[in-house]
């Protein structure tokens, strides 16, 4: 296993998933403001 796949299409590898600051699974849950969560999420990689 390379990484490509998670290269190319920018998803983080299984290590990635749970932070130090971030352990519950990263949702969108907000309707008017869902690209400002995944700024806030990919922030925390």
């Amino acid at each position: 296993s390379t990484g490509l796949a998670y290269d190319v299409f920018g998803s983080p590898r299984p290590n990635e998933y749970f932070t130090e600051s971030r352990q519950e699974v990263p949702l969108v849950t907000g309707r008017f403001d869902p690209l400002e969560q995944l700024d806030e999420f990919t922030r925390s990689f």
